[in-house]
């Protein structure tokens, strides 16, 4: 009993799981698939992120700022003391240099210092930088909609490719149960007497092309199946079950212009992020503040202060020879020492450097009105192309369609004489490859059309796959 229940959970757990492995995957999963490996997509998606760490760091630098720092070390250092003279006459008159002396100080001496700093005004700079990179940020947002509109592009050609090459299998088939029956009509027909060897043997060779197209389309289906799998990473076995249907594309007339373009749009954001950073360049005039505060400590350990004269002069009457200086203190400390106030720096001449910087960024923003204005021709030009294509190819629907059905009503009528004697097999194979090669025109007629209307879609940055599956 309780392997059996063990067996009902396995199999319960594992059902699901089994019938998604053996279901085949619609277009939004293999879109969706693809979306998460794209290298272009997220090549693009991680360089962005450094616009973001960008942003982060304009936001972090009014915050304060703590360094501590520190020393230590052996000191020793001579100061070279000469006396001025002093004329008071006439009761004192020193010479210069009397009282000449070197002052030493020696010992191992520490330094610690912690520097705090706060940036209160930057001149607007700051701001306008900020702005600047919000502007950036969306222009490469926008750029994104124009690499996913790639992603879909190339997972719809594939698949209409795949479909195109299901249509052509169907199509082929439908050649081969003709021809297998012709072939047995051949075959009584040369036992009649009716057809001549040689007119038999006509209807084998076009048996023999066919299973050639069909060795042909097994490898361009294995082809497609693993550029699919590279592209979505779902497994071949479930691709090879798809079975997907090509059908035109109906398009209504476009709402929106080449305006919303990505890339126009893009550069419109580029051109107002230029307008920032110049303005953001002109404050370097404006002075800027900041707050600062310090803490200092500085101590003297094993020192000894030394002169090389007498500090105390000598009295020859009294016998005194005088005192030089020879102090060994413990230790010599200073702490805290503490400083703090606000500072600032304005840049009064600075080389004609941040007058540079303006002008470099004014450029910058004339190159990307020049991009704008290039890619609004090149823009309102491929849209001219791409609804003149479309409609080329929707036209081209209908004539494929109708040849198709001539070709149809012919191969009728070259199989009817041909059983009855009234024709050679040379015409009803002729009339064999007309119909299949209509039928492929038509599909090819199908995808071609669905590929210009992809193409008129984004043109204007309307690209829906609900009009497409």
């Amino acid at each position: 009993m309780k392997n059996n229940l063990l067996i009902f959970t396995f199999s319960f757990l594992a059902f699901p799981a089994f019938c998604r492995a053996q279901s085949a995957p619609d277009f939004k999963e293999l879109l969706d698939s693809a979306m998460v490996r794209d290298s272009d997509l997220k090549m693009q998606i991680t360089q962005n992120k450094l616009t973001d760490l960008d942003g982060h760091k304009l936001k972090d630098i009014f915050l304060p700022t703590l360094e501590v720092s520190g020393q230590a070390g052996y000191l020793n250092a001579t100061a070279r003391l000469t006396s001025p003279e002093i004329n008071l006459a006439p009761f004192i008159n020193i010479p210069e240099g009397s009282f000449n002396n070197n002052l030493n100080v020696s010992g191992f001496s520490g330094i610690a210092k912690a520097d705090a700093k706060m940036l209160l005004y930057s001149g607007g700079k700051v701001k306008y930088l900020k702005k600047a990179n919000e502007e950036k940020k969306i222009s490469e947002d926008i750029l994104l909609e124009k690499t996913k509109d790639d992603v879909v592009a190339n997972i719809s050609r594939a698949y209409d490719q795949l479909a195109l090459i299901h249509q052509s299998k169907k199509v082929l088939d439908e050649s081969k149960k003709r021809l297998d029956i012709n072939r047995k009509t051949a075959d009584k027909a040369l036992g009649y007497g009716l057809i001549t060897p040689y007119d038999h043997k006509k209807i084998e060779l076009a048996q023999a092309a066919l299973d050639a197209k069909m060795v042909e389309y097994e490898g361009k289906k294995e082809l497609l199946l693993t550029q699919l799998y590279i592209l979505t990473g779902i497994n071949k076995e479930r691709l090879r079950i798809i079975d997907p249907v090509l059908s035109p594309v109906e398009l209504l007339s476009s709402e929106k212009g080449i305006e919303e373009r990505a890339e126009v749009r893009a550069l419109e954001h580029g051109i107002t992020a230029a307008d920032y950073k110049i303005k953001a360049e002109r404050t370097w005039m404006i002075p800027k503040v900041q707050l600062m505060a310090s803490a200092y400590y500085i101590g003297l350990y094993g020192s000894r202060i030394k002169t090389s004269e007498n500090v105390i002069p000598a009295v020859p009457a009294l016998g005194y020879e005088g005192a030089k200086l020879d102090w060994k203190p413990t230790n010599i400390n200073i702490l805290p020492l503490l400083t703090a106030g606000v500072g600032f720096k304005w840049e009064i001449f600075d080389g004609k450097e941040g007058k540079h910087a303006e002008e470099t960024a004014k450029v910058g923003k004339e190159v990307l009105q020049n991009k704008k204005e290039d890619a609004l021709k090149k823009l309102t030009l491929n849209l001219a192309n791409n609804q003149t294509n479309y409609n080329i190819a929707t036209a081209q629907i209908t004539l494929k369609a109708k040849e198709k059905e001539l070709a149809k009503n012919a191969l009728i009528q070259a199989e009817k004489e041909f059983r009855y004697g009234m024709s050679k097999s040379s015409q009803l194979i002729d009339a064999e490859n007309d119909l299949e090669a209509a039928e492929l025109e038509y599909q090819n007629a199908l995808f071609n059309q669905r590929r210009a209307g992809i193409e008129l879609m984004r043109s204007t940055q309307e690209l829906d796959i609900t009009k497409l599956y």
